[in-house]
């Protein structure tokens, strides 16, 4: 057998989101920081991604990691977020895949009953402590980069739907946020269609009436991801949501375009955003455990360790904690003959044309 390509990975899910961690096959990649390194698959080696989150190796709501050595003597190991049309800055539900497979493969030193690690993305250094029982990640507690509000109930008109209410706040990405009442929406697996349709076109409308750049990085800009969000059912959680990720470009004239895929989890950078939101209204204090719960039931705790600012915005630093669960170990392969090496997409479940 030839194979123009052959790479290991771990596929693990995060409270049921996939995040699939690339562990061989890929050698470093040019760049002196993480950013860099995004920034360079980005323009270089976008087909990584393309083959690895398309069909017939991904699906819509497919993440995928790639861990690389870090230059940053602080850092145990880096890696970058790839996601269907995004290189995300940061992504809590893949650190928490990443450093359980980092630590679950034997990748990195492992000490019980807590290992700490200090990982590099894209979007800065991470320090995580993980729970470990007998070689197995009970749980991975993060400290995120820092997460602002930028707008507080900013009315947007949005097609089709009419006047919205939205927050915008940095997390690790930039989200709009939305209560799904104002969108006569109710989270629940069984309307994931309507909360991803709604989500997505209040999203790109937010996005192009709302500019929003990191006042550290302005290359991290726009927003491109939305948290809808609702009171919770469970008495022990202090708020529901459904975090709609875009799988393609939407386009106004093109109603089949007005999709996405929803966040199996309950979204660890939605949740310091929230978190931030929340904090900028004075709804959540300092020290304060935030037990976020995501569309299929499953649980985040987040909570906002200290105060500090981010160029002219007030800022907070998040703590999350969560679990992922390995799932599969694969060698994923390219055949030469494949007529299709990046992958591809179908219109029934992909809706827009993915980039």
């Amino acid at each position: 057998m030839k194979l123009s390509r052959a790479i290991t990975a771990v596929d693990l899910h995060s409270c049921g989101e996939p995040g699939r961690v690339i562990t061989g096959g890929v050698l470093d990649v040019p760049g002196e920081t993480m950013f860099d390194k995004m920034q360079y698959l980005a323009s270089e080696g976008d087909d990584l991604r393309k083959c690895m989150l398309r069909e017939p190796r991904g699906y819509p709501a497919s993440n995928c990691n790639l861990i690389l050595p870090s230059s940053n003597p602080q850092a145990d190991a880096g890696f970058v977020i790839m996601e269907q049309v995004e290189y995300p800055p940061m992504s809590g539900s893949n650190t928490i895949c990443v450093t359980t497979a980092l630590i679950e493969t034997g990748m990195v030193k492992v000490t019980e009953p807590i290992t700490t690690l200090t990982l590099e993305t894209p979007a800065g250094l991470i320090s995580v402590e993980a729970r470990v029982k007998h070689g197995k990640v009970e749980s991975v507690t993060f400290e995120n980069v820092p997460a602002f509000a930028v707008y507080l109930d900013e009315i947007i008109e949005v097609p089709s739907i009419g006047a919205v209410s939205v927050d915008v706040a940095y997390g690790g990405m930039f989200f709009a946020i939305v209560d799904a009442e104002s969108l006569g929406l109710t989270i629940g697996p069984e309307y994931g269609a309507t909360i991803a349709q709604k989500g997505e076109m209040v999203k790109a409308a937010a996005r192009a009436q709302l500019p929003v750049a990191h006042p550290e990085n302005p290359e991290i800009s726009g927003i491109t991801i939305i948290v809808v969000s609702e009171p919770s059912t469970n008495s022990e959680n202090s708020l529901k949501n459904a975090v709609v990720v875009s799988t393609g470009e939407l386009d106004w004239n093109e109603p089949q375009t007005w999709t996405g895929a929803l966040d199996r989890s309950p979204c660890g950078t939605g949740t310091c955003a929230k978190m931030a939101v929340l904090h900028a209204k004075g709804e959540l204090q300092l020290n304060e455990d935030f037990h976020h719960e995501g569309v299929l039931g499953t649980v985040f705790t987040g909570r906002l360790l200290r105060q500090t600012t981010v160029g002219e915005y007030k800022a907070v630093i998040p703590q999350l904690t969560g679990k992922a669960w390995i799932t599969g170990l694969a060698q994923y392969v390219i055949d030469p003959d494949d007529p299709f090496p990046t992958g591809f997409t179908v219109g029934d479940i992909w809706g827009g044309s993915a980039n």
